[in-house]
């Protein structure tokens, strides 16, 4: 990580090329910092989907997460949809993470199953 100095220095504006990317340096429609982060994420990932209940900082709420999907962020999205229809609720897709409102860990598991991922229910 840079020193805060040379983050400060740093260019984010040519005249020649326009915004500059602050992490490479590069005009903002050849920056690659967010497919290379998305090569990253699915690099780190095991092959394993692991359904979560969660509810901290929800004030209460339970949500289900879904982690480790190795899909990238268009086709995880199109993947979100397809199981919020399943369960007839609402959800978003947060850093590469599903979350699907309520407890449906069962039958998430059932549906993610059927289309051919190893699927472990994790934490509480």
């Amino acid at each position: 990580m840079p020193s805060l100095q040379d983050q400060l220095r740093g260019l984010v504006y040519s005249t020649e090329h326009g915004e500059l990317c602050p992490d490479c340096r590069q005009p903002v429609a050849e920056c690659r910092c967010a497919e290379l982060a998305e090569q990253t994420r699915l690099a780190e990932l095991d092959g394993i989907v692991r359904l979560r209940r969660e509810t901290s900082g929800r004030k209460g709420k339970g949500v289900t997460t879904v982690s480790g999907v190795p899909l990238p962020e268009a086709e995880l999205k199109a993947l979100a949809k397809r199981l919020k229809k399943v369960c007839g609720t609402g959800g978003a897709v947060k850093e590469g993470v599903i979350e699907i409102q309520g407890d449906h860990r069962e039958r998430l598991k059932a549906e993610l199953e059927t289309l051919g991922y190893t699927v472990k229910l994790a934490g509480g």
